[in-house]
């Protein structure tokens, strides 16, 4: 029944349902899963890379940029951070488009924007997709992470049909009805940052498709506050994201780690 009204996202099905949304969606179900804490002193973020080989180059992460891998966790102003789960291509853009709002938001008004309005301009482009003929929405839904004066730390995700919602933890991607599962079991109202790192982790490392967390394959981010008490937004770089899963006993093993050395039989010529 579906065939017959999933051609374009300006019709409705019987049943009132946009089928392109809903396939849209889909896409991001199948994506690296990303993980969103609110805490009562900052936000965390943790995403798992699709991409990884040893041949990728990664010397931008490796440098400490803020652009992370440039695949999952994004700086989009100097008091938010965002996490994206679906079509990277289609991120891109919205990545870039919320950077300019953010920005011309800054000009206009010499303040940061604030996060809520933040998700509402990207909201509004997003469902525009939805409603005029010859465009498809875009296959990608955001968490943002950020700090605001207003609303102080505050979590939002945002979908393809252009809705979003606040949240205090949230997941988007793969095996998020686990994730979310877990999330419910142990999440406390009062919960430090460094308590919501270790909860982040915990639920990375039952959730991902990989057997042992390691830094390339997961990505990490927190927005706190600085002693001048302004955000401070810090996307790891892959040596202290190992750093942080030894810390916390979820590391790989030395002897993963190790490169087996040929022995000086198979070295001889």
């Amino acid at each position: 029944m579906a065939r017959r009204y999933d051609s374009r996202t300006t019709i409705f099905s019987p049943e009132g349902r946009l089928y392109q949304i809903e396939y849209a969606m889909e896409a991001i179900s199948h994506a690296g899963i990303v993980i969103g804490v609110l805490s009562k002193d900052g936000v965390v973020l943790a995403a798992e890379k699709k991409v990884t080989g040893k041949l990728l180059d990664m010397s931008g992460a490796k440098g400490g940029s803020y652009g992370g891998s440039g695949e999952k966790i994004f700086l989009l102003n100097s008091n938010v951070i965002s996490g994206v789960a679906g079509i990277t291509a289609d991120a891109n853009s919205l990545i870039n488009y919320a950077r300019q709002a953010a920005q011309r938001h800054l000009f206009m008004y010499n303040e940061d924007i604030p996060v809520e309005l933040l998700a509402q301009r990207l909201c509004d482009l997003k469902q525009g997709y939805t409603q005029y003929g010859g465009l498809r929405p875009f296959g990608v839904s955001l968490l943002y992470a950020g700090y605001d004066p207003h609303y102080q730390f505050q979590l939002y995700h945002s979908d393809p049909s252009g809705n979003y919602s606040g949240w205090k933890a949230t997941c988007i991607g793969a095996n998020n009805g686990t994730a979310t599962s877990l999330l419910k079991q142990d999440y406390k109202e009062d919960i430090s940052v460094e308590d919501a790192i270790e909860l982040v982790l915990k639920v990375m490392s039952k959730t991902m498709d990989s057997t042992t967390l390691g830094s390339e394959k997961l990505e990490f981010a927190t927005l706190t506050l600085d002693a001048e008490k302004k955000p401070k937004a810090k996307i790891y770089n892959p040596a202290e994201i190992d750093a942080l899963l030894q810390r916390h006993g979820l590391g790989k093993k030395d002897e993963e780690r190790d490169v087996a050395m040929p022995s000086a039989s198979d070295s001889a010529s």
